[in-house]
């Protein structure tokens, strides 16, 4: 479903991706693994059109969206719930929501789409009028997946979705992951919670410096000493 061969990403003169190649097939979840500063969240964003790859190539379903813009490539498929949520802080929580519908592949589907999303997130519904910046940090991530699903994606890439959450919260976030990917909907995750990652991905790439080191099955890399060593202290 999605491709990316030999992507080079550079901030000025600092390259943040070098050469990465990795595939996604359709209806699985895609764990990305590395520490801080490995280019996981340049990854993402460079596949959603914020920035623009130096060289390389990108597909998605077969079409080339290396340096697309970032509406367009929405409106193909490919949704974006970013790190620390983003949600619209003094627009209710149905506005938020209504926002994420505005691509032209939701349309005629935004009541069909809302009512699965307050389904999801009953707590949503109960707080449909409130200003977003007012929910706790739980309800907002819920708040952004609900948003993304609004405009119809096939593909959904996660970045750091249980960042500065409870623990609690932080399960739930997870199982929801889970749901939508049993509904059809292909996971590209990066996630802190590297175990959590791996147990729940099929396939799992490990980033260093801007390069991909390993790649294998989830359940490979959960047991490969490396693994173990570098991300889960074992």
């Amino acid at each position: 479903m999605l491709s990316l061969s030999g992507v080079d990403l550079f901030y000025g003169d600092a390259q943040a991706l070098a050469g990465v190649s990795l595939e996604v097939g359709e209806g699985q979840v895609v764990a990305i693994v590395g520490a801080n500063g490995a280019g996981k969240t340049s990854l993402i964003r460079t596949v959603a059109g914020i920035h623009k790859p130096r060289a390389g190539k990108i597909s998605f379903r077969g079409n080339d969206i290396t340096g697309q813009e970032p509406h367009r490539i929405v409106d193909m498929g490919v949704g974006q719930v970013a790190e620390g949520r983003q949600v619209f802080p003094t627009l209710s929580v149905l506005e938020n929501l209504e926002m994420g519908a505005m691509v032209p592949r939701a349309r005629g589907r935004e009541g069909a789409t809302l009512a699965r999303v307050f389904a999801m997130f009953p707590r949503l519904a109960e707080r449909r009028e409130q200003l977003a910046g007012t929910l706790s940090g739980g309800e907002q991530q819920m708040l952004a997946i609900g948003r993304c699903l609004m405009g119809q994606p096939e593909l959904i890439m996660f970045d750091e979705p249980s960042l500065g959450l409870a623990p609690a919260i932080v399960q739930e976030v997870l199982q929801v992951i889970r749901e939508l990917n049993r509904s059809g909907i292909t996971v590209l995750l990066v996630e802190q919670n590297v175990a959590v990652s791996l147990k729940i991905s099929q396939r799992a790439y490990v980033l260093e410096n801007g390069s991909v080191v390993m790649s294998g099955s989830g359940a490979e890399l959960l047991v490969d000493d490396r693994v173990r060593q570098a991300y889960l202290g074992l």
